[in-house]
């Protein structure tokens, strides 16, 4: 018997953020994530020492789940932002950096976790409020009659990754595709509910990102010998289908822990296969012109159905059962007895495409709520990174429609928000006062260090030593080349705030967004404005945003509240 190693106690570590090593290890977690955020923020190559793929990105999700992270403190933060993403994919590095700054302004201030708690929770529900309110100066609500703010809205999506490498001309391409994909899954008919379709992106490396394309139906891929056998495809009326997600393979199913009693003489194979054959029989009486199936089909089938001018579809995979399904209007079939007529299903049309060196069936159904978006891309590391961009997207123009609204991005939103919150707790602090039970000062402290959390990831886009100013109208944020002289006359050095809405033209009064802010009371430029420049505008995701602001200031509390870490070390 092998000698058994003694138990070790746990260790125990109390005010964890009072060590120099966990300041350290945020701080460098917060300097990867800072130098990622925006445009023209910087690539990273995560890969395991040992060896593996390397992930080339800018992107939180796949920075943080390919990001090793070992300490407590790291994990909440990590993992409340994966969360975060997973619920709306976009607005995870802004989270991140946001949580990091608070925990770090709120440090420097000396005030005790539970005063820091509850005015933190007040100063976020005057965010919240200030954003869902009508009269919120950097919200831009959505006409779903005219498509160019949500046009916008996919076009900042995709110029805040770097890593697509796209020129200006493809992400204007690769914007509007992703548009289209997304209203070719709005049904045209509704009542009560709207039920979506869904888009599937097809991928096709190694080819121009000009070739990618958009198709209402489903591309099924298929190899150039099978596409031969089913051509010609000629049929005057639509084309009856069937759709099986049990494996047509003749292989016997696994029994477990059960056995299989087999009578003197009979053959197990010939049988299943009789029994496959009669299915064929019935799929042929049946008059269904298209059988697919998620698994294999066994070559004799295949066959049989060939020689009655059925066309056999196999290994179509379990991601496309349910878009299929929906396209055709079939239920999947799971077992190999007798088929109800009711589960079979149609198709408008069939038709055979060729794209680069890639063959597929075009599914095109009766009505379509399904797409394909035929994306292209020059390598796999671009191809990869430009996927999950537009599957970010296409998740945040679903968002869009349930909270109609946008945010102005670029910046504008935090800056303008830091100015209405400093201008809110100078002039009707009684409220906040009376609530919450503390003094002038400790209000004052944590509203200048949550404000300069928000502005310090507005100033987080700037990766070139420019400077950062914010305007002493609207409260927008300004970004400058790095060469500017000291003394210098903005307007000409400025052009546009980092949404686009507001002009340096106007008369406007600028500061430096590191100096001491001043309260003012931002006004807002809407609604005029924007229906001027709103080629331009970069926008943010209101339902993401507003969700990554309340899981900054959440994980920061419960961080910041952390007396203990106890670990086992066995």
């Amino acid at each position: 018997m092998s000698r058994l190693e003694a138990k070790k106690p746990s260790l125990c570590k109390s005010e964890p953020l009072t060590s120099e090593k966990v300041r350290a290890t945020l701080c460098v977690l917060k300097g990867i994530l800072t130098s990622s955020y925006g445009p023209s923020g910087r690539l990273k190559q995560v890969h395991n020492g040992l060896g593996g793929c390397v992930c080339t990105t800018s992107q939180s999700s796949a920075l943080l789940s390919n990001l090793p992270v070992t300490h407590p403190i790291l994990k909440i933060l990590t993992t409340s932002t994966k969360n975060h993403v997973s619920c709306f994919s976009d607005c995870g590095l802004f989270t991140a950096i946001l949580c990091c700054n608070l925990i770090e302004n709120v440090q420097r201030t000396g005030l005790t976790p539970t005063t820091v708690i509850k005015l933190n929770q007040h100063l976020l529900r005057l965010c919240t409020n200030y954003l869902k309110s009508e009269s919120c100066g950097c919200r831009i609500p959505v006409d779903f009659s005219s498509p160019q703010t949500l046009l916008c809205l996919v076009r900042s999506i995709v110029t805040s990754k770097p890593a697509c490498m796209l020129t200006r001309e493809e992400t204007d391409h690769i914007s509007a595709l992703v548009l289209k994909a997304f209203l070719l899954t709005i049904p045209e008919n509704t009542k009560d509910r709207l039920i979506l379709g869904k888009s599937i992106i097809v991928p096709l490396k190694g080819h121009r990102v000009l070739d990618s394309t958009v198709f209402p139906g489903i591309l099924i891929e298929v190899s150039e010998v099978q596409l031969m056998k089913i051509l010609p495809i000629k049929k005057s009326n639509a084309f009856k289908v069937a759709l099986f997600c049990a494996s047509l393979s003749g292989d016997l199913s696994d029994t477990g822990e059960g056995t299989v009693v087999v009578s003197s003489g009979v053959s197990l194979e010939n049988a299943v296969l009789e029994q496959l054959l009669n299915l064929g029989r019935q799929l042929v009486s049946d008059h269904v012109d298209l059988v697919m199936c998620q698994k294999v089909i066994h070559p004799s089938l295949k066959q049989f159905l060939s020689m009655h001018q059925v066309i056999a579809i196999d290994r179509v995979g379990v991601a496309l059962m349910e878009p299929l399904s929906k396209v055709t209007g079939t239920q999947p079939i799971g077992s190999l007895g007798s088929i109800s007529p009711s589960s079979y299903g149609s198709v408008k049309d069939l038709c055979p495409a060729k794209f680069g060196f890639k063959h597929f069936l075009h599914l095109i159904p009766n009505e379509a709520t399904i797409c394909s978006l035929l994306l292209c891309n020059r390598n796999d590391t671009a191809w990869d990174e430009l996927k999950l961009t537009c599957q970010t997207a296409l998740h945040v123009l679903q968002l869009t429609i349930k909270e109609p609204c946008v945010l102005l991005g670029g910046g504008c939103t935090e800056t303008h928000l830091a100015a209405y919150i400093r201008h809110k707790t100078c002039n009707e602090p009684e409220s906040i006062l009376r609530d919450d039970g503390c003094t002038q000062t400790e209000l004052q402290l944590l509203t200048e260090a949550f404000c300069r959390a928000l502005e310090s990831v507005a100033g987080s886009l700037e990766h070139d030593g420019g400077e950062v100013l914010t305007d002493m109208k609207y409260g927008h944020c300004w970004s400058s080349q790095a060469e500017s002289p000291s003394v210098v006359n903005w307007p000409d050095w400025l052009s546009r705030c980092g949404c686009g809405l507001c002009n340096s033209q106007e008369e406007l009064r600028w500061s430096f967004l590191k100096a001491t802010q001043h309260p003012i009371a931002p006004q807002t430029c809407l609604p005029h404005e924007a229906t001027g420049s709103s080629n331009s505008l970069t926008l943010d995701c209101f339902t993401a945003k507003l969700s990554g602001l309340q899981v900054a200031v959440e994980t920061a509390n419960l961080i910041l509240d952390l007396s203990y870490v106890i670990e086992d070390k066995n």
